[in-house]
């Protein structure tokens, strides 16, 4: 059996390279509704999402990130032109769960618009971070939230590898 939503999940990969090229406003607009059309604990609706288009504050969350990546690397956002950044409001109970829900119809939503995508971690270290503090405070975020994750967008630069297979015992069935 299969619809357009199982194939999107199905056919959904991580993007690690991409074009310069832009996304036009309205499809970035239309992910980061996605995300905000989570489900969520209890109606909360706890995750915020920063949607970064200008490339100065692209970069400087670049650094930011790259400060905590295991390994030295030139951009941990693989040159995506886009990031929307998840990040929860800690008072409520299920906000970790809530953030990433969001994250995963931010992927998803991409996907279905035919835009690349990658989750990127380390959000929580950079927004615990003096400079990520700072950077919330620049763009009026007031509240204490947790950075879930940065959802780096733009279009594939290459082909996209097919999906592997499913390991085995990952269903169990009663």
């Amino acid at each position: 059996m299969t619809n357009d939503v199982l194939n999107t999940i199905q056919n959904r990969r991580s993007v690690k390279k991409f074009l310069p090229d832009s996304v036009p406003v309205e499809i970035v607009d239309a992910i980061a509704k996605a995300g905000l059309y989570a489900a969520n604990g209890m109606g909360k609706q706890s995750p915020i999402i920063l949607e970064i288009t200008d490339k100065s504050l692209r970069d400087r969350l670049s650094a930011l990130n790259a400060l905590y990546f295991p390994k030295e690397i030139a951009d941990p956002f693989y040159g995506a032109p886009v990031v929307l950044v998840v990040l929860a409001d800690k008072s409520v109970p299920t906000y970790l769960y809530d953030g990433s829900l969001a994250m995963g119809n931010l992927l998803l939503a991409a996907q279905s618009l035919g835009v690349g995508a990658c989750w990127i971690h380390r959000a929580k270290q950079m927004f615990d971070s003096e400079e990520g503090k700072k950077i919330l405070s620049e763009l009026g975020v007031e509240g204490d939230y947790e950075g879930i994750g940065n959802c780096v967008l733009g279009y594939p630069d290459g082909e996209l590898r097919p999906a592997p297979e499913i390991k085995d015992h990952r269903l169990f069935k009663a």
